[in-house]
């Protein structure tokens, strides 16, 4: 099987990583990749939104699957524009793809389907959450506990275009749950929890996200059953009867209230960085479970998780999220790899045999062990062999769920939205 896989990030990184292991898989391309992608595969230059040269590209390599992986593209419709020329492809359409591009449909969906979710409310006035209704890359969210929180919310999102969308506040445990679909059939993948804010004890902007881990402590697989069925399962029932099956990766950000859970948000695609978490504990044939869901055949077919946990932490720009890095001489990363550690390109480009920043978010560093505490600890080590100027990273990555491994949870603790 040859696969192309469609992005540039971390996340494209680690697909490619879990797809390469496959014996089936006889070649990996990307378009345009990374050069952390490039040391499984070719790279071509060739922009992930540009439909028409993809599906030249799919041709003239003789692709057998593309795997799309940024929300951009889907959502701008590449995946019909492959799928009409008889490509098959993992990810949905534009129409099933809206369940991301537009916070207001995914409302009208949630509440055609009677998915618990946040209430939406009339004006902004604190505690509230105010959202970019459109793409932002995962800054469009701004969580308001005071009047002057929600001025400046107003104002920042005034940067982007298109509505807003103004929530009730929820609190309780987040998580981010992930189904494949082939339009019908929905198969659980493990669950994972990431840390949006940029600065530690969920503090400072929002971001794409800083670090993540799986899996989350008291979320089994009977819960994350439980979970699919309340609300993906639904879901992909309604954008059917709607005329726009989903085919691809479902991913539900979700809060866990004491009224029971409630849908944060909808992406439409793999989490950045959860896949990052997820993939290195993942059994199965995941090339496999793509390839059935694109062919319309998922029924029967079930990944598991391992028993082993994983932790990624991010490592950003200096200015990180409001502007990238370019050029700045990376070091470290094979010696970091050396202590067992997995690192995925994020933002990262080479300038002849240098490797250099190329973005906000440069390297995901993740690393696996018994439990989350030793994940952690593994992956904070490998974090310090690598440096480049003004290198920033959260420490209290997975720090509460690892600290509950050795101690239990401490009483009415609760984890707000971020």
């Amino acid at each position: 099987m040859r696969v192309l896989v469609v992005g540039s990030g971390g996340r494209e990184h680690a697909l490619a990583w879990k797809l390469a292991q496959a014996t089936e898989v006889e070649a990996i391309h990307a378009a345009p990749g990374n050069p952390g992608i490039a040391a499984l595969g070719l790279c071509h230059p060739v922009r992930a939104e540009d439909g028409e040269s993809l599906l030249a590209l799919a041709r003239e390599l003789d692709i057998d699957l593309v795997v799309i992986g940024p929300e951009g593209p889907l959502v701008f419709g590449v995946a019909d524009e492959l799928r009409h020329a008889g490509i098959a492809v993992f990810g949905p359409g534009r129409a099933a793809a809206r369940i991301e591009g537009s916070k207001t449909f995914a409302k009208e969906v949630l509440a055609a389907a009677s998915v618990p979710a946040a209430v939406s409310l009339a004006v902004a006035r604190a505690p509230c959450v105010i959202k970019v209704d459109g793409l932002a890359a995962g800054k469009g969210v701004f969580v308001c506990r005071t009047a002057a929180e929600v001025d400046a919310a107003l104002g920042a999102a005034a940067a982007f275009e298109g509505p807003l969308v103004i929530e009730e506040l929820l609190e309780g445990e987040e998580v981010s749950v992930f189904g494949l679909s082939d339009g019908r059939t929905v198969i659980p993948l493990a669950p994972a929890q990431d840390f949006k804010r940029l600065g530690d004890g969920d503090t400072g902007p929002n971001t794409g996200g800083m670090g993540s881990y799986s899996p989350v402590p008291a979320i089994g697989a009977a819960e994350v059953e439980d979970l699919v069925e309340l609300v993906h399962r639904p879901v992909i029932e309604e954008l059917a009867r709607r005329g726009a099956p989903f085919v691809g990766v479902l991913f539900a950000g979700l809060m866990l209230t004491e009224a029971g859970p409630k849908v944060l948000e909808f992406n439409c695609r793999f989490g950045d960085p959860e896949t990052q978490s997820i993939l290195p504990r993942l059994d199965g044939d995941f090339v496999g479970a793509l390839a059935a869901a694109a062919a319309g055949e998922l029924s029967g077919v079930a990944l598991q998780a391992g028993s082993e946990a994983a932790v990624t932490v991010v490592l950003a720009a200096r200015d990180y999220p409001a502007s990238p890095d370019h050029g700045s001489e990376i070091t470290g990363v094979e010696e970091a790899e050396e202590l067992g550690a997995l690192v995925f390109h994020a933002g990262t480009a080479r300038h002849g045999d240098r490797l250099v920043t190329n973005g906000g978010r440069i390297l995901n560093v993740t690393a696996t062990g018994p439990t989350i505490s030793a994940a952690r600890e593994r992956s904070y080590l490998a974090c310090e062999q690598i440096s480049f100027a003004g290198a920033r990273r959260r420490s209290d990555i997975a720090l509460v769920a690892a600290s509950a491994e050795r101690s239990g949870p401490p009483e009415g603790a609760v984890h707000s939205e971020s």
